[in-house]
């Protein structure tokens, strides 16, 4: 384990490689698991906030979930919120496009400027998790590695791209600039790391 700017990051963003390849995984990671997407207190209200445009987006599942559990519900395993499963297991907020791959709701409106909210930025962090310490006084980032993201961890070792590589804008959006800068110095890998000021 390393501290990087107050977090305890976890060697295995470093040492492992990922870059998403949703053409061969269809995008399974947000249909198959045993709980939601986490959720941070604020994106619960967010959204209660916009479920009125993203409701009509829903495959019918979607909507049922929703309606019997609103947009997120409580997870022991998680300690708080997550997005609401449908009844097959998958997110509440998911679609199947023509080509058979599970895409988000929440995104897709964001990418047609419905909403400013992208998605949960644990789904944007993703293979990254984040565990909060004892009263929530320390925070930890870990590589989750999960079997069905295989084609992802052959391709960011093809193309040369870390875990935090890969979660790089999420990271930002999370942390800050000077956050990723940090972790850039802190990369033991010489071909990576980047000791001027990051901007």
């Amino acid at each position: 384990m390393l501290i990087v700017d107050g977090k305890i990051v976890s060697e295995s963003l470093f040492s492992n490689h990922f870059q998403c390849e949703i053409t061969k995984c269809k995008g399974a990671c947000c249909i198959e698991g045993d709980m939601g997407a986490p959720l941070e207190d604020e994106e619960v209200e967010t959204l209660q906030k916009i479920l009125p445009t993203l409701k009509p987006r829903l495959p019918e599942a979607g909507q049922r979930a929703i309606d019997k559990d609103g947009p997120a519900v409580a997870y022991e395993e998680l300690k708080g919120m997550g997005t609401t499963l449908r009844e097959d297991g998958a997110c509440a907020f998911v679609k199947i496009n023509n080509r058979g791959i599970a895409t988000c709701s929440i995104e897709e409106a964001w990418n047609e400027g419905l909403t400013d909210f992208r998605k949960p930025v644990s789904c944007h962090l993703y293979p990254i998790r984040i565990e909060e310490g004892p009263q929530g006084i320390f925070e930890s980032l870990n590589y989750e590695k999960w079997e069905i993201c295989a084609p992802a961890c052959h391709e960011g070792k093809k193309n040369d791209v870390k875990v935090y590589e890969f979660a790089r804008e999420a990271l930002i959006r999370k942390y800050g600039a000077a956050f990723y800068g940090a972790l850039e110095v802190a990369d033991p890998d010489p071909s990576k790391t980047n000791t001027a000021p990051f901007e």
